[in-house]
């Protein structure tokens, strides 16, 4: 990759252009909000909710949360349904068949499902957010209608999460990298600068400098081993056998399976955010001197699952372990994998075929899981403690945030590097032909 073969790729630039374009006008939505709330009063419900479930949705959507724009729900409807999607894959055995044994066609209807289910999801949540805001007293601006303020928030919430799964295809498809990754991506890139100045800002109001070095120095620490653990593999050598077809003798190859340390990527710590921040948010909307004698310790725990509480910590370390392996037993089937090893005659060195090669592909995948969990929740736990000696509960500064944003880079810049690689080999192609059309 250099600058002069970057210049010759005129493609490469267009796609670059439209994937900047797109986000721009992902950006420029998140600045318009849904009709019928009161930017004030709204703003003052939001702080005070703010470390709940609302403050991650915030982080991811750039924003949009605490402006109440379009955008709000951002493209979490399409993420959850596709997850369910695949986890419905290996459990239910008529997706599982689609997913299998239908091809191009199978995959194109279970990405249809995925978008009906992301429809109904979006439309579940907008509902559930517009009760709530009509709930508050004084959110809803005077003079607009409760009914007409919970449709027109369903239609303005779930229009906004289609335009931008629809937003996002186009960017896969005519751009560069994946689409709802890079949409995620811009949110959280779009909120740093913010939440650093604030950060610089509190630093110089208490003439301690000190967190704000711990954070800088802890985040490029995140950084190198983030990056050095997401390129990192286990391969495994794989042989095939020779095998004579007609009168040549083809095969006898070698080749390597790579295995991911980190297979499950960010998964798990946006699942186990989102199960220990959602009883919380709930308990912070509902009124509490409602909830009846028997449930009056509720509240209590809204305190003990706040950001740098030891139950909130350790919680989140659990869940973070328990969704890396299950999510990596829904990704990677060793059953499977020996099969198609099989069937295509390849084996690994000194490991009987079938059986014997799914159980040490299970024993090599849960090594390099623990290894992978340990890493995550690493990631993740480091800046909580980084958050507790500020005082500070920004999101914009967890481990969730740079592992998405390190990631989401690494895969745009290798899918940049590969179509710059393919544009040197139409060049090549080229000239080949016409050198053989001079020499004829």
């Amino acid at each position: 990759m250099n600058f002069a073969s970057f210049q010759k790729a005129t493609e490469l630039h267009k796609r670059i252009w439209f994937t900047i374009i797109a986000l721009i006008v992902y950006r420029l939505g998140t600045y318009v909000p849904i009709p019928g709330v009161d930017p004030t009063a709204f703003a003052s419900l939001f702080s005070q909710n703010s470390k709940g479930l609302l403050g991650m949705f915030d982080m991811f959507s750039g924003g949009a949360v605490e402006r109440m724009a379009i955008f709000s729900l951002n493209v979490m409807p399409y993420i959850s349904a596709s997850i369910i999607v695949q986890l419905m894959g290996t459990v239910y055995p008529p997706w599982e068949k689609l997913k299998k044994e239908g091809g191009e066609a199978g995959r194109k209807t279970l990405n249809q499902y995925t978008r009906y289910l992301a429809v109904i999801l979006a439309v579940v949540q907008s509902a559930s957010i517009a009760i709530g805001i009509a709930a508050q007293p004084g959110v809803v601006a005077d003079g607009v209608g409760h009914t007409f303020f919970i449709v027109s928030t369903i239609v303005a919430l779930t229009g906004g999460t289609m335009f931008l799964m629809w937003l996002g295809e186009q960017i896969t498809s005519r751009g560069v990298g994946n689409g709802v990754s890079l949409i995620i991506f811009a949110g959280i890139v779009a909120s740093l600068p913010i939440k650093l100045m604030q950060m610089l800002t509190q630093a110089q109001s208490n003439n301690n400098y000190l967190p704000l070095f711990l954070v800088v120095f802890g985040g490029i620490a995140a950084i190198l081993a983030i990056v050095f653990i997401e390129r990192s593999q286990r391969r495994l050598l794989v042989h095939y056998p020779k095998r004579q077809q007609g009168n040549r003798m083809i095969g006898g190859e070698s080749s390597f399976m790579p295995l991911k340390i980190n297979t499950a990527g960010v998964i798990p710590p946006i699942f186990a955010s989102s199960l220990l921040l959602l009883p919380t948010t709930a308990l912070q909307l509902v009124q509490t001197a409602n909830l009846p004698g028997w449930a009056s310790w509720l509240p209590a725990m809204v305190g003990a699952l706040q950001h740098g509480q030891p139950a909130f910590l350790a919680l989140y370390a659990l869940l973070i372990i328990f969704f890396s392996f299950f999510y990596t037993s829904v990704v990677f089937n060793p059953d499977e994998t020996a099969e198609n090893l099989r069937k295509y005659g390849g084996f690994l060195p000194g490991i009987r075929p079938g059986k014997r090669t799914a159980e040490y592909l299970d024993y090599v995948l849960t090594r390099l899981t623990v290894i992978g969990a340990a890493y995550i929740t690493a990631v993740c736990i480091a800046p909580e403690f980084v958050m507790m000696a500020m005082n500070s509960t920004q999101f914009a500064l967890g481990g969730t945030s740079i592992l998405i944003v390190v990631t989401v880079t690494m895969d745009t810049v290798a899918q940049i590097q590969s179509h710059l690689l393919a544009h040197q080999y139409e060049g090549l192609i080229k000239k080949s032909k016409l050198r053989g059309g001079r020499g004829r």
